[in-house]
């Protein structure tokens, strides 16, 4: 039994996928239905094909795909064939795009056939990338070679090379604050990160493989996640990347051009799914509507965990799934591209938690901006910073990575900037990110409270708040509403009263059908200020 202190994932999912049978599903997307072994023989087919085809050790992989199985596969033949995942937003387009695989130095490039248009303007640009692999039917691109042939052709056996736990795995910011940033997770932090959180829970943790290997058999081989949220960010892809190095099945979504509740709810009854992962409200919301609309009609019992990271989720939609899925527990994850564990939030049937309000992770501490760490009741607010398990840095940004990646006593944490306090209980109530901080006549107000305060309105579907120039305020707070219901902004500003302290309620609020999140829910606070600038017509 040997001990594995450097842990690779592409061994892990060489060991895992050995012990699993065609019985156990790895991959599931409507009626394709792709076991472990099968997965595993054509994983192992994709990484000799693409090193067989110029791919170095190292070398980066864009992935410009939605949520599908070929998403999950490449990933699995990129850790065996030890090249570098990049995500890349299927948003993005021509100038994005380019960035993205020139910033990372891509050489792969795995595209689906629906974003061949956005492929040809870039393509012609990028010499370095070796191989376009096209996923999809039609006629493959004479610059690509089709993933199923590099899926189906060749040796299906282990590739039976050295690896390290200091290979690497790139997850890209959203870039709303500025262009993205590639943060760099070693394969060894990122596994230690979940096993720190694992064990600040008092679950059991793999000490060697034989235990991983046997924690497959036994549980793993249960789970069915759906990452309802993109793939192409962090929530989506981290959750479904604990699911498969457990031996679990994930199931992908047939609509993953938009959110559709139904064919959520139809296939985790189908499918006997036992955990999602969602972000926030944005997902939230449409979900319980549906439930609500339609009590009854879907069995949903196997649902045992939905996980929730990046934005707030607020303890009324929680308490409405949980009336429809009893056997559920609601996890709020405090997280960031930069760590994860920062705290997290565990709501059940049994009791209620409020919204924004986490139980610590076990490596955090909040400091103030001069370096003292906060002492718990005090209703001092600081930055939470992460320590132990965290990413090396962002690619090719020594200088952003030394603001992010602080010593601080001594001691490397990750600081993204979020903002919070302490109770005297040791939990932590989050502020927001302190970018986004209002300071508006003397009084520093973070974004996110106000708009939990307007979302608990029954006719705001959601909101997003920032602060503008103004000659007596300093900053204005000023909210940007879309509204499911009848309301105005006179009764809206007095609800928020009813909420927080005067001097937080909006001094003006705008009308907008959408408000432009991104497909992972993440605000885009830069478009909604420009939008306030322009209706109020400030000068920026």
């Amino acid at each position: 039994m040997t001990e594995l202190n450097f842990w690779n994932l592409g061994d892990i999912l060489d060991a895992v996928g050995a012990a699993l049978g065609p019985e156990d599903m790895a991959l599931i997307h409507g009626d394709r239905r792709i076991s472990w072994p099968d997965m595993t023989a054509r994983s192992n087919r994709m990484a000799r094909n693409l090193l067989a085809r110029g791919a170095k050790v190292g070398d980066k992989a864009g992935f410009y795909l939605r949520n599908q199985p070929e998403y999950m596969e490449g990933l699995a033949a990129c850790f065996k064939g030890r090249l570098t995942h990049v995500n890349v937003n299927y948003r993005y387009l021509e100038e994005e795009l380019f960035y993205i695989f020139d910033n990372s130095d891509a050489t792969v490039v795995f595209f689906d056939v629906e974003f061949m248009d956005q492929v040809l303007k870039v393509q012609p640009r990028l010499p370095e990338v070796l191989v376009w692999v096209q996923v999809g039917g039609g006629k493959t691109a004479d610059f690509a070679i089709a993933y199923e042939e590099l899926a189906t052709e060749g040796d299906p056996s282990p590739l039976g090379i050295p690896r390290s736990g200091d290979d690497l795995l790139f997850l890209y910011t959203g870039g709303t604050t500025g262009m993205p940033k590639g943060v760099m997770w070693s394969h060894e932090i990122w596994r230690r990160a979940g096993m720190e959180g694992a064990e600040a829970q008092g679950l059991p943790v793999p000490s060697n493989m034989d235990e991983q290997v046997m924690a497959a058999q036994a549980l793993g081989r249960h789970v069915r996640n759906i990452p309802a949220c993109p793939l192409m960010h962090g929530t989506g892809l981290f959750t479904a990347m604990g699911s498969m190095m457990g031996g679990g099945t994930i199931v992908t979504l047939t609509e993953n051009k938009r959110f559709n509740p139904q064919n959520l709810f139809e296939t985790v009854e189908r499918e006997g799914v036992t955990n999602m992962a969602i972000v926030g409200d944005a997902f939230g919301k449409p979900m319980l509507a549906y439930l609500d609309a339609n009590p009854g009609k879907h069995k949903l019992d196997s649902v045992v965990g939905i996980i929730s990271s990046g934005v707030m989720w607020s303890t009324e939609v929680k308490r409405g799934l949980l009336r429809h899925m009893p056997n559920a527990a609601m996890t709020d994850s405090f997280g960031a591209s930069e760590a994860v564990g920062f705290g997290t939030s565990i709501m059940t049937a049994d009791g209620e938690v409020k919204t924004s309000k986490f139980t610590i992770g076990s490596k955090c501490k909040v400091f103030t901006e001069d370096g003292r760490e906060v002492v718990p009741g005090s209703g001092e607010a600081g930055f939470i910073a992460r320590g132990g398990a965290v990413p090396l840095g962002y690619y090719k940004d020594p200088e952003k990575s030394e603001k992010t990646f602080k010593t601080i006593n001594g001691v490397r944490y990750s600081v993204p900037g979020d903002w919070c306090t302490v109770e005297s209980d040791g939990t932590i109530t989050l502020l927001g990110r302190g970018s986004n901080c209002i300071n508006t006549a003397g009084e520093k107000v973070y974004p996110e409270e106000v708009e939990e305060a307007l979302k608990a309105h029954d006719a705001v579907k959601d909101a997003l708040v920032v602060g503008v120039p103004d000659d007596k305020w300093g900053q204005a707070i000023t909210a940007v509403v879309a509204l499911d219901g009848q309301a105005d902004e006179a009764s809206l500003t007095e609800f928020v009263k009813t909420k927080l302290a005067h001097y937080k309620a909006p001094k003006r609020i705008l009308f907008k059908d959408d408000l432009g999140r991104a497909v992972n829910g993440k605000a885009d606070y830069k478009s909604i200020k420009t939008f306030v600038l322009a209706e109020l017509g400030i000068d920026a």
